[in-house]
């Protein structure tokens, strides 16, 4: 129970990624603000599962985080509801694929707004915050293309560059204020989303799950192991921890050694 008595929020963390680390943080004993769509009895079930499952409070706030001004609001509800910010997990991000000359106007706008402007709205918006306790974690998920790039994903690609840049510029200002700012790059992660993405592979293909698993990860990645929510969330962890203390302003592959090569 590390991190008992802290509070964090975590954006997109109502599955996938974002729900590992809301787990992995509770599992320590922080109070989660989550945040993401979903069906508002699932989402509920969640966080009341949540809260028996870790002992811990767990409050949900579904704010639309491509409007800054409900991104500035989660965090105020954040405050008001658990009585403070101490972990800022931005991790929410959509997604959308085309060739640059036929990305859609409005796609490239959407994935711009949620992806990278989300990232700088809330710390903005916690950065205050932390200051005044003089102690506080920002972890930005961004992706291995925040380091490297892929075809047909230009909206994504900037995006996610961005936010390894925002997380630079954030960690030097707040060196000697108590926070830390590092971003996470993932590289395939193996969520609900990308199964079912494999299950149509696999349909199309005629094959098998197992065989577009590999297929999949041989395009990008040495290691043919998909890593998981469990591992995102030990990894953003470690960064809140004393162990992390002067750990700050990193970009941090954890990718099967995609961008090693």
């Amino acid at each position: 129970m590390a991190l008992k008595g802290k509070v964090a929020l975590v954006t997109g963390s109502t599955s996938g990624i974002g729900l590992g680390i809301a787990r992995a943080l509770a599992a320590e004993g922080a109070d989660i603000m989550l945040n993401g769509f979903g069906d508002a009895d699932d989402i509920e079930k969640l966080r009341a599962g949540m809260e028996k499952e870790f002992t811990i409070k767990a409050a949900y706030d579904g704010a639309d985080l491509s409007k800054p001004d409900q991104v500035a609001a989660l965090v105020q509800k954040t405050q008001e509801a658990l009585g403070g910010l101490d972990i800022l997990v931005n991790n929410a991000g959509i997604q959308f694929t085309a060739p640059v000359e036929e990305f859609p106007d409005a796609k490239w706008e959407a994935i711009i707004s949620i992806n990278l402007s989300a990232v700088f709205y809330g710390m903005k918006a916690a950065i205050p915050v932390m200051k005044k306790k003089k102690w506080g974690r920002i972890i930005n998920i961004a992706s291995a293309h925040g380091l490297v790039a892929s075809p047909h994903k230009v909206a994504y690609v900037a995006a996610k560059h961005g936010v390894v840049g925002a997380t630079k510029v954030a960690a030097i200002e707040t060196a000697n204020d108590g926070i830390t700012v590092n971003a996470i790059c993932p590289g395939w992660v193996l969520t609900p989303l990308v199964e079912r993405q494999l299950q149509d592979r696999a349909k199309e293909a005629g094959t098998d799950v197992e065989t577009e698993k590999k297929k999949m990860l041989q395009e990008t990645q040495p290691m043919l192991t998909f890593s998981t929510p469990e591992e995102i969330g030990a990894l953003t962890v470690f960064l809140c921890s004393d162990g992390a203390a002067t750990m700050t302003g990193a970009p941090i592959s954890i990718d099967g050694g995609w961008v090693a090569h």
